[in-house]
């Protein structure tokens, strides 16, 4: 059953109505004098009806905003409504109120403009939580672009849609060349499909995700990454998104690599000791009385190979310096049968070290095999720095015939491949009759120390 309200309960109803808004409604002439002020208008600006109506709404106006005024009764009398707009005005106590309004002309029974109904709803709470939403947007973007790591935010399905600026920096892309699946364009075509299986099954299965792999930067370097993303959910649980990130570890990786090669070297060197031992037994017992005494300083020099490295703390070792405490170890008759010649250079420590392993490994053969095995022999070390190139070569000369092995074991690990991957240098070897040949060539950037 519907029932109709006569004209006077009607306008009881909407009095009703009026008075029990929380948002303050308030009639006015178009002069500005309140004409009606209800509670709603009461809660948020602390004036009683009797405190406002007869007063210029202008009361209510912040003196700097009071332009505002002036355009809304321009609206009004030409008809318009005007539709909310967020703004201030006073509290009774002088604070400000925040507050979003509306304004409508009222008509009379004729048609004509003769009042304005203006409707103001506290906006306050909602801009609070607007501002606290800004702030803690502004604060995640200042975390995420400054954290050393390359971040990224993926949907449920694995689409990334948002990057921060280190990985834009790193990559030199934007986010429209990375959106989706444009990521797959910086990884490295050898590692490419197996990384999108990886993180594929993640995306199906709500797995944690981590793998790692090379991405290539802006300068077309690759660079090792551990990545890792995790999926993010809602209070049902369900995954709403992902959250990623990538951490450089190539320096990481090259220090382990560093001490993995050391170790084995540490091997190699303890199985080689015994036989070299032996070459010096028999070099210093021919023909020599004194054989006690210089056989003892022989194995004192043997050792003699870390001083130089050890008293500079791996930093900035001259080349003649590395190359005499590397081969000190064979003795002042031996030496006498190697020629050493090269401008000074310093090493940064990681050159120092692949070198050192190279020039050692050279002269323990040679001690063993080569041209020192025999007193006629004689080895050539001859370094040079030109036009941004730095040149190490080793040859050797009245030995006996030089032989390629028939397998390349450790040792020729430690002179070709090490140099060759670390230093990023064309080495080559020749075994020719004459006698053994090893030249290295390199990029000075790749090999030298700030001290130059």
């Amino acid at each position: 059953m519907t029932s109709t309200l006569t004209p006077p309960d009607a306008a009881a109803h909407l009095a009703a109505l009026v008075e029990s808004s929380d948002d303050a409604i308030i009639s006015k002439r178009l002069d500005g004098t309140i004409i009606t002020w209800n509670s709603g208008a009461r809660k948020i600006f602390g004036y009683e009806p009797g405190e406002m109506v007869g007063q210029s709404i202008r009361r209510l106006i912040p003196s700097d905003r009071q332009g505002e005024e002036d355009e809304v009764i321009a609206k009004v009398l030409s008809g318009q409504r005007v539709d909310a707009f967020l703004t201030e005005r006073l509290h009774k106590d002088g604070s400000i109120v925040r507050v979003s309004i509306t304004v409508s002309p009222i008509l009379d029974d004729e048609g004509r403009i003769v009042a304005a109904s203006t409707i103001l709803r506290d906006a306050g709470p909602i801009l609070d939580q607007q501002e606290a939403a800004m702030e803690a947007e502004h604060r995640f973007r200042v975390l995420a672009d400054n954290m050393s790591q390359l971040a990224w935010i993926a949907d449920s399905k694995g689409w990334i849609f948002w990057y921060n600026k280190r990985w834009h920096d790193f990559t030199g892309t934007t986010l429209e060349d990375m959106e989706g699946w444009g990521w797959k364009t910086v990884h490295h075509p050898d590692h490419v499909d197996r990384v999108v299986t990886r993180i594929q099954h993640s995306w199906d299965t709500g797995e944690p995700w981590e793998d790692t792999f090379p991405l290539r930067g802006a300068d077309g370097e690759y660079r090792w990454f551990l990545s890792r993303a995790m999926p993010i959910r809602d209070e049902s649980g369900n995954i709403c998104s992902w959250f990623g990130t990538n951490t450089d570890i190539t320096d990481l990786r090259d220090k382990e690599e560093q001490i993995r090669l050391l170790l084995m070297e540490v091997n190699h060197r303890s199985k080689n000791m015994l036989a070299v031992v032996q070459s010096l037994l028999r070099r210093s017992a021919t023909g020599d009385g004194d054989f006690v005494g210089r056989f003892e300083q022989r194995l004192t020099s043997l050792a003699a190979n870390q001083d130089l490295l050890t008293r500079r703390g791996w930093k900035a070792i001259p080349v003649g310096e590395l190359v005499e405490a590397q081969l000190a170890f064979l003795g002042q008759s031996a030496l006498r049968q190697v020629e050493i010649d090269g401008p000074v250079f310093k090493l940064s420590p990681r050159a120092a070290e692949t070198l050192g392993m190279a020039l050692h490994e050279m002269a323990t053969n040679a001690l063993k095999y080569g041209a020192l095995a025999e007193a006629g022999g004689h080895i050539a070390i001859r370094w040079s720095v030109a036009d941004g190139r730095f040149t190490i070569g080793w040859r050797e000369s009245g030995g006996p015939a030089a032989r390629e092995p028939e397998r390349a074991g450790f040792g020729t690990t430690l002179i070709r491949d090490v140099p060759a991957r670390s230093l990023r240098a064309d080495v080559t070897l020749d075994f020719s009759p004459g006698g053994f040949a090893w030249k290295l060539e390199c990029d000075t950037a790749a090999i030298a120390s700030d001290e130059n």
